[in-house]
């Protein structure tokens, strides 16, 4: 099935305005065979996640994915990232469509930011996908309502938006309704693979159709955009069946209360968690704001085999002996909030831990989280519960491909040019040795970072210039007030603390009026203190004498640039610290 724009028809013209378009045409012909294919990463590239695309062709940008970044360790304070979408704001008239590969937030997170930004252009997603960006638009009320198309991955159907027909096909994720992308451009076929893996005995999904994917590559592709987040791992990527087998057997050895978390979003780990519960006698209770939308989306949606009776509520719960429950819950990356951390600590409404509770993390550690997941498992341990994670057995699968299976991509797809996406550059240059192990031609594969204008001929691919592409970040209800400026200073904060100094002084006569009012946070304890700030006092008086001038109104800035400077090398001095130093001046 071909879904096509409807245009407008064509009025009737004269034999000499039909022999004129006919030149026209011709000259455009000519034109759109010399110019490239642009591919334009905003996010994506040299990290994992962020992750948003856009392809250009003759004025025409079709849009692939627009999800959001966690922060790093230096940015405090920041909820997560999303990607610099200035050059698609000011080309907002260009976009054809949006395609959304799957749904998770490292694709769909930015969406709310990002699209009535950029025109409110037509989003086209799977039933799952599209599901759960509706439910989280229900968390900004106040933004238009969305243009969102559901498209299918097992049916044989091609969206035709401008020069882009786009048709999906499905891939191995670990969220079900992901799907790959074959684009038919001017220049040729190109193929953008979504996050994927091979898996041929998934738990909650299909396998990936390799068939469909021979079928609609067979006739040769131009360019391949692929998934690089797993090229650094040997073989290939295990299975869910066998994370299914681990965990049935932890399950068949328990004998006090199951504990599981996960990540929100991993459906296929949420559907094993089911039916083992189902098959052990268990009952089963979801804790979490998000895995409970997204439990309930899928169920509506039939993505998850759920018996009547298997989830109950937590005052249900109460009631049944501990080996006939099992808890699932977010929280394994031991974010502050999150179930299994309110858990651990005795903060729950419902639940705390007890000596026996078997604990399964059943999740990799995001970098950054080390600590915050280490001090979770040791609290856990020393309430006597039984700890389970990925370092001790498969009970955890990356949902991307491995080594092998990207071979195996590679070999089927017989790309003519490759540009890896989706990972760190050691990543990407993984992605580079695989593909030339299997016959592309090293100046055929491009290296791009986000912001690179990458453009495609038939004779080459190359980096032809550059747009924006630093972060945006988003704390709270801002979004893009906190900048590099903003970061430097809480960074600065955190580190040294702060003095607030307040100085009243006489502006007829220049001089201080009272004693300055010092204020200290984070740095020193202002009771156990007082020789130290009789110095500073001192200090001020000083400082105000010299560059105040009585009667003269305008140099007060320049007074408190002195205060700073030398309130900031008085402390260094003495404490071998650069507390952020705040002067405010009262007029008296």
């Amino acid at each position: 099935m071909i879904k096509n724009i409807k245009k407008q028809p064509a009025k009737p013209a004269s034999r000499n305005a039909w022999a004129h378009r006919r030149s026209s045409h011709a000259a455009s012909t000519q034109k759109q065979e010399k110019q490239g294919l642009k591919v334009i990463p905003f996010g994506g590239l040299e990290e994992v996640g962020r992750n948003m695309l856009a392809l250009e062709y003759d004025d025409q940008i079709l849009v692939v994915d627009m999800g959001f970044g966690f922060p790093d360790e230096d940015m405090p304070g920041i909820d997560y990232t999303i990607p610099n979408f200035q050059y698609l704001k000011e080309n907002k008239h260009k976009i054809v469509g949006v395609f959304i590969t799957h749904g998770h937030y490292d694709h769909i997170g930015a969406i709310p930011y990002v699209i009535h930004e950029i025109g409110n252009p037509t989003i086209y997603a799977t039933p799952l996908t599209r599901g759960i960006i509706l439910k989280r638009q229900d968390d900004f009320p106040h933004q238009p309502k969305l243009n969102i198309e559901t498209v299918h991955k097992d049916k044989e159907e091609t969206i035709v938006l401008g020069h882009f027909k786009v048709t999906p096909f499905h891939v191995n994720h670990n969220i079900p309704d992901s799907i790959g992308l074959a684009i038919q451009t001017p220049l040729g076929l190109v193929v953008h693979t979504c996050d994927f893996k091979f898996d041929f005995s998934p738990i909650a999904d299909e396998p990936a159709d390799l068939g469909r994917i021979v079928t609609l590559t067979s006739q040769g592709v131009f360019l391949l955009l692929s998934d690089s987040t797993g090229s650094e791992k040997p073989g290939q990527a295990p299975s869910e069946k066998e994370i299914f087998d681990n965990l049935g057997t932890i399950f068949e050895h328990a004998e006090g209360r199951i504990i599981a978390a996960t990540f929100s979003s991993l459906i296929e780990r949420v559907q094993q968690i089911i039916y083992l519960a189902e098959r052990f006698d268990r009952k089963l209770v979801i804790e979490g704001y998000s895995m409970k939308n997204n439990v309930e989306i899928c169920r509506s949606l039939g993505y998850l085999k759920i018996k009547k009776g298997t989830i109950i509520l937590p005052e249900e719960a109460l009631m049944l002996p501990p080996e006939k429950l099992v808890i699932m819950c977010t929280g394994a990356q031991g974010e502050d909030r999150a179930a299994l951390m309110r858990i651990t600590n005795g903060e729950h409404r419902y639940f705390k831990v007890e000596q026996g509770d078997t604990i399964i993390f059943s999740s990799s550690v995001v970098p950054g989280n080390e600590r915050s997941v280490q001090y979770l498992t040791d609290s856990l341990a020393r309430q006597g519960a039984k700890i389970f994670n990925y370092r001790m057995m498969d009970i955890h699968v990356s949902g991307h491909a491995y080594r092998e299976d990207l071979k195996l991509l590679l070999n089927i797809v017989k790309p003519k040019f490759l540009m890896p996406i989706h990972g760190q550059f050691s990543m990407l240059r993984a992605h580079e040795e695989i593909a030339q192990l299997v016959g592309v031609q090293k100046e055929n594969i491009v290296i791009a970072s986000n912001g690179d204008i990458v453009e495609f001929t038939p004779e080459e691919g190359k980096i032809i210039g550059e747009v924006p592409a630093n972060y945006i970040m988003v704390d709270g209800l801002g979004i893009g007030d906190v900048n590099e400026v903003v970061l430097r200073d809480r960074e600065l904060l955190s580190k040294d603390g702060m003095f607030v100094i307040i100085a009243a002084i006489d502006a007829k006569t220049g001089k201080l009026k009272g004693v300055p009012n010092i204020i200290s946070r984070g740095s020193i304890h202002l009771r156990e203190s007082k020789e130290l700030l009789d110095e500073m006092r001192g200090l001020i008086k000083r400082i105000v004498e010299r560059t105040a001038t009585p009667g003269y109104m305008s140099n007060w800035a320049h007074v408190k640039d002195n205060i700073r400077e030398q309130v900031g090398s008085f402390l260094w001095k003495k404490l071998k610290r650069r507390p952020m130093v705040l002067p405010a001046i009262v007029e008296v």
